[in-house]
């Protein structure tokens, strides 16, 4: 007698069915889901029914009752929006164009080519072919492009029905040669357009892909042109020592709160004459200790190429802000949006100039036409609607604390030099008279620079705490720049840097690129786009000092640029580089340097007998040596990168951009041998191999750099960012140790003068505009 049948439903039926087998009284019935039934094992492993998906769900035998499947609801049925036309805003990164397609038509080079004060450079941007690969992510027909193409209306390119509009956040250049790419341009895009459009679009947020934003930033807490309070005389004066970044951004707020009166101390003089010193040492070596490419109005950056990037966040609200600050006193527009935005001294100069005619009226309601006959760099010449006073050529010497709190400052003024425009032409006033300065306030902030030593120990002996901080030390090293051109975009590419016009206008410049890239002449001419002159960043954390590594890298790169004397005292030698917005020199110039650790085994002779200070006397030291090399007269020791690797002075050197003259030295023995170690490893290991052909014969190294930042910092606290146990005293910028370059500084100082908004005005909420993460250093460290 055989049992009746038993039935088995779902995927695992199978292996149920299987040890059923095994038992003679019942006969196994597997079903599927398309109604097969298995009566013996064979038929079980048949590739028919393997290939068959079980689904228990939806097939039973004939004596049970099936279920009915659930509707699923349509894929193509569109959601109800509460609110369809509300508009949103989208961030679309990663929009690659290549620069031949950029100059494909004569409309997108026209854009391109356009003043900046025409079209700003958010919409300039939007060419053609970016905004063809926008539409491309965005999965939109882009077929009204050509007519828009063949009308030439370079005002604005129409936008799909689906953007309301389209503006580019950032433009950069990767020149990086995968597997023989050719460099392109990257773009970051906003677009805006309704709810039922994304919704129509299917866009989804994706992290560094595409990302749905908050609305618009607005910078109102931070108008620098507007006049909130009253012009009493009872406002607290704030005494700012420097007139950096730091110190600028951090009087213009202040000033333009109408709760304070500014009172800005500057070492060197105004940026007119402080141009004529530098001409005395150019021309005539005749150092200025007070005015000189490090000291003076707009601090060290002014003469220097000007950079603009920070590791603070490109896009946050404080470095926007500085950015649009200065666009609004004369910076070219597009560092808005360009990846790597400089400005050249040429624009620094009348920036600044703008910045502090500016200054002087901000908070009165709009520009007094009687100031341009007067100037208020002398305490005799204050008048009532002014709302800021600057004192250029005054050297704070003295610092008054009394019972944990600063009461006032004293400082050597001399005379400083001011050019008036008005319609008889300009004119050069001397203004002050030389004399020591006393200056009473109820709070100070110390912005002054990473060279200014003798703050340092002043601030040492009135008690203030100083720390230790790390730095960096090494080379200026010089290339031809043809050279970096064929480095960073081969000799296919290199050649194209020559026609392109919009970035150089240097004839000399441009036959020094032709001459070098003739023979590659065929390969260049393959090509419609233009590259700027080539740049480049090294870093390893790997250069090997023959007991452990250490951190070198490239720092303060400047592509078309020029090397100067950074110097402040007769017998030290440092030195800078610097370009001109057009970046249009022969040679193209970096920073080579090694980092050196607070308690580094190559301080400990100097901390021994400065402390803290052991920084600043190893860079003294540093410099002398390098001095020394040089011969005098403000002459830099140089020597080929390949002699120094091999530890021997250069028979003949090539051609060099320093002006005050080169002496072939020996430059492997100026700093102590395990800096030497690492960066000569850095340079063989790293360096060439990052970029093969750095390490060539006419690579030039330069002694000495040892200013690329302050070796102390001023203790703070990072709540209120006043110094720690000094009342009222609130360290700032570079100088202080909380900063690493213009825009960091320049934050830096807004931070702090919110900081005191909110000391002296309850009202005043620091939240508005910066966290609390951001508030203990805007800078970086080593």
């Amino acid at each position: 007698m055989v049992a009746a049948p038993q039935y088995f439903l779902g995927t695992s039926a199978i292996l149920l069915a299987l040890s059923v087998l095994e038992v003679q009284s019942f006969q196994p019935i597997v079903v599927s889901s398309k109604r097969l039934q298995i009566n013996n094992f064979h038929q079980l492993l048949h590739p028919t029914f393997i290939n068959t998906k079980l689904n228990a769900a939806h097939v039973t035998p004939s004596n049970v009752k099936s279920r009915r499947r659930k509707k699923k609801p349509s894929f193509m049925k569109k959601k109800q929006l509460k609110n369809p036309n509300e508009l949103e805003t989208w961030r679309v990164y990663g929009l690659d164009v290549n620069p031949d397609d950029l100059f494909t038509s004569s409309t997108a080079e026209k854009r391109t080519e356009k003043d900046d004060d025409s079209v700003p450079p958010e919409l300039s941007y939007l060419t053609p072919p970016v905004l063809s690969a926008l539409l491309s992510r965005l999965r939109i027909k882009s077929d009204f492009l050509e007519r828009d193409i063949a009308k030439e209306d370079l005002d604005r390119i129409s936008l799909p029905s689906q953007l309301k509009d389209a503006r580019v956040v950032r433009r950069s250049l990767d020149a990086r040669r995968r597997r023989g790419s050719d460099p392109k341009y990257t773009y970051v895009i906003d677009i805006i357009l309704t709810r039922e459009a994304v919704q129509d679009l299917r866009l989804s947020h994706q992290p560094g892909r595409i990302e749905r934003i908050s609305g618009k930033q607005t910078n109102s807490e931070n108008d620098v042109s507007s006049d909130k309070g009253d012009r009493s005389d009872s406002k607290p004066k704030i005494i700012i020592v420097g007139a950096g970044p730091a110190g600028l951004f951090c009087a213009l707020s202040l000033a333009s709160s109408g709760l304070f009166t500014p009172i800005l101390l500057e070492r060197g003089q105004p940026v007119e004459a402080r141009g004529k010193s530098i001409g005395a040492l150019i021309h005539r070596r005749e150092i200025d200790p007070e005015s000189n490419f490090s000291f003076g109005e707009g601090g060290a950056g002014t003469w220097s190429d000007g950079k603009l990037t920070t590791r603070i966040g490109r896009n946050s609200g404080p470095v926007r802000f500085v950015l649009e600050t200065l666009v609004k006193y004369g910076a070219p527009k597009r560092i808005l949006v360009e990846g790597g935005p400089h400005l050249g001294t040429d624009n620094l100069v009348r920036l600044l100039r703008n910045m502090r005619e500016d200054l002087r009226c901000v908070g009165d309601g709009g520009r007094n036409p009687f100031w341009h006959m007067v100037s208020i760099y002398s305490a005799l010449l204050q008048f009532p609607w002014h709302n800021s006073h600057i004192y250029a050529f005054s050297s704070v010497n003295k610092f008054h604390i009394e019972d944990g709190q600063i009461k006032s400052v004293d400082a050597k003024c001399t005379p400083a030099i001011e050019r008036f425009t008005n319609n008889d032409g300009r004119k050069d006033i001397t203004l002050q008279e030389e004399s020591t300065k006393h200056f009473s306030g109820d709070a100070v902030v110390l912005a002054t620079g990473h060279s200014a030593r003798d703050v340092y120990y002043e601030l040492h002996n009135s008690g203030v705490e100083l720390d230790a901080k790390g730095f960096a030390v090494g080379f200026r090293i010089e290339h031809p720049q043809c050279l970096i051109n064929e480095i960073q975009y081969g000799k296919d590419w290199g050649g194209r840097v020559v026609s392109a016009h919009i970035f150089t206008r240097k004839l000399s410049t441009d036959a020094a690129n032709t001459k070098h890239f003739a023979d590659d002449a065929d390969k260049s001419a393959s090509h419609t786009g233009k590259l700027p002159v080539a740049s480049y960043r090294l870093a390893t954390n790997e250069a090997f000092d023959g007991e452990s590594n250490r951190g070198a890298y490239s720092f303060c790169q400047c592509p078309g640029g020029q090397i100067v004397p950074s110097s402040t005292e007769e017998g030290e030698l440092c030195i800078n580089g610097m370009s001109f917005s057009k970046r249009d020199s022969m040679w193209a110039n970096s920073a080579l340097v090694v980092t050196v650790s607070p308690d580094d085994p190559i301080l400990e002779k100097y901390r021994l007998s400065h402390g803290n200070l052991a920084g600043l006397e190893f860079q003294r030291e540093m410099e002398r040596k390098a001095y020394e090399l040089g011969g005098g007269g403000m002459r830099v020791p140089v020597q080929r990168l390949t002699d120094f690797l091999e530890k021997k002075t250069s028979a003949s050197v090539p051609s060099s951009s320093y002006r005050l003259g080169v002496t072939s030295a020996a430059c492997h023995d100026i700093y102590p041998q395990p800096l030497y170690d690492a960066l000569a490893h850095a340079i063989i290991h790293h360096f060439d191999k990052q970029m093969p052909g750095f390490l060539c014969d006419q690579a030039l190294l330069h002694g000495v750099e040892t200013r690329t930042s302050s070796p102390v910092r001023v203790r703070r606290d990072q709540r209120s960012l006043q110094a720690s146990g000094v009342d009222n005293l609130f360290p700032a910028g570079e100088g202080a140790g909380f900063a690493g370059g213009i825009v960091s500084a320049a934050v830096d100082g807004l931070l702090v003068a919110n900081a005191i908004k909110t000391k002296f005005s309850s009202a005043h909420d620091m939240s508005q505009l910066f966290n609390d993460d951001n508030r203990a250093s805007v800078g970086f460290d080593y």
